[in-house]
């Protein structure tokens, strides 16, 4: 091509259609589905002279934006050097006719397969068209981007584009395209990537498959651990019927300890890396891969730890609203009544619960600034020692409210007799091991011994190696070392 086909002024960075050349680029679509008419748009409104190839034109024309210009197939792949082969995978054999038509072009494919497409065949879609079409240069792009992104723009959906070829120039060409339409292409290379470019827009959340379970393992298990002791054991001892309070009354006893161990499971891989550094002495040495595999879902299970605590939330302001619980006050007044009891006021308990219920807020609230933090959006303003203060620094602030919160829950509860049933101990008993164990080790770490030995091996000194030197006096400038 003696002229480049993209203009890097189509679009400004925002987005915006900014002033366009002269003479306009055209570009081609085949297809005449959800996603041609999505791109057709977009490429209209970046600017592009837009001609779709349809089978059915006159049935088609009028889903396409007036500014298209919609045709039969041969016709549309006459003039643009760059065509959209916007259409599936068992459908690229019926464009066979148009292979002199379309040689020397510039093929984009953006579809994907199915997963079991994906798994049955060995080749990509795009090397499969590429070998369809020799004499052409396929480039696989666009295929993460929905529908809805394209049409409502870049701003409101995933700006990048992953982009392969084995034509350089092809690439770039479709790379300035997708810079123009107001996207953020990524090189990945050859044509070979393709399959890995297809297999993104199957994959469901791949890293919050091992904290999902993680938390619905938790929840299962204090789940049974609360209906054995506030429920069969009334039953089986007591002659007591309470399965009623199976949908709300357990669920709220359960939502806290799965919230509250997931939280502690957040920085205890922390803790475990920093004493992984002091026993080896260096930080050159790779963590075991469970621990880095922990380290990188941490983000996860915080969020989920959060979700846990708002349903927590949510739960307990619906506890006063049950029947159940109003029959409960009824039956606590008449009790009074009968016993003669005018006054009824517990000076520990009323004090015990409003310390409980303002931790509890003061968690939680911790908590939502966290996960507020945790999204791409706000985490892009924060330079790293605010980051790293608000998911350190605030994060162990939270747990150790929430500590505080399930101890003064508990108060005195672990010592009475009672509260063993079936010799099983209070539930909040075992969510606590774990957090005190996390808080511990922290509080050891702040000790001079650890603590210098640690921004030592930070800096890069190692025992025993040829890196030795000594901190800084200045302290402030010891701190600033970044955490594991």
């Amino acid at each position: 091509m003696d002229k480049p086909l993209i203009s890097c002024h189509l679009v400004d960075s925002d987005g915006s259609l900014a002033e366009t050349p002269s003479e306009v680029p055209k570009v081609g679509i085949l297809g005449s589905g959800d996603f041609a008419r999505s791109l057709a748009t977009r490429l209209v409104g970046s600017g592009f002279s837009v001609v779709v190839g349809s089978r059915n034109p006159k049935r088609t024309a009028g889903l396409f934006p007036s500014a298209a210009q919609v045709t039969f197939q041969e016709e549309a792949v006459g003039s643009p050097e760059v065509i959209f082969v916007a259409m599936f995978r068992e459908h690229y054999s019926t464009l066979c006719g148009l292979s002199d038509q379309l040689a020397g072009k510039i093929l984009v494919d953006v579809s994907n397969p199915t997963e079991q497409e994906h798994l049955r065949h060995h080749e990509s879609n795009a090397e499969y068209l590429a070998s369809l079409f020799p004499a052409c240069a396929v480039v696989k792009a666009f295929n993460v981007i929905s529908a809805w992104t394209l049409q409502s723009g870049p701003r409101d959906g995933n700006r990048q584009v992953p982009i392969c070829s084995d034509q350089p120039e092809a690439k770039r060409t479709v790379l300035e395209l997708a810079q123009a339409m107001g996207f953020t292409p990524v090189d990945m290379g050859s044509l070979a990537s393709a399959r890995e470019v297809e297999a993104m827009p199957l994959r469901l959340l791949p890293g919050w498959k091992v904290p999902a379970l993680l938390a619905l393992g938790l929840f299962v298990f204090f789940y049974t651990y609360n209906f054995i002791r506030d429920v069969l054991q009334p039953y089986l001892q007591e002659g007591k019927n309470k399965f009623y309070q199976l949908p709300v009354s357990v669920v709220n006893t359960t939502l806290p300890c799965v919230a509250y161990v997931l939280l502690s499971l957040v920085y205890l891989p922390g803790v475990v890396a920093a004493a992984l550094q002091l026993r080896r002495g260096t930080k050159y040495r790779r963590f075991p891969d469970w621990l880095g595999h922990w380290l990188q879902h941490r983000k996860q299970i915080g969020l989920l730890s959060f979700f846990c605590a708002a349903l927590h939330a949510l739960y307990s302001f619906c506890l006063p609203l049950r029947r159940s619980h109003r029959y409960e006050l009824v039956n606590l007044a008449v009790k009074q009544v009968l016993t003669n009891k005018s006054h009824l006021w517990i000076e520990e308990e009323v004090w015990r619960m409003e310390i409980y219920l303002s931790l509890g807020v003061l968690a939680l609230g911790t908590l939502s600034l966290l996960a507020v933090t945790s999204l791409p959006s706000i985490a892009n303003s924060l330079n790293w020692r605010e980051f790293s203060f608000v998911q350190s620094t605030l994060g162990f602030v939270g747990l150790v409210l929430s500590t505080v919160h399930t101890l003064t829950y508990g108060w005195t509860r672990a010592f009475e007799e009672s509260r063993y049933k079936f010799y099983l101990p209070p539930t909040f008993t075992l969510t606590l091991l774990v957090p005190c164990v996390v808080i511990l080790a922290k509080g050891l770490f702040l000790l001079p011994c650890f603590s210098r030995r640690l921004s030592k091996i930070r800096r890069g000194w190692e025992k025993d190696g040829a890196v030795k030197f000594t901190l800084p006096v200045d302290r402030a400038l010891a701190q600033k070392t970044s955490h594991v």
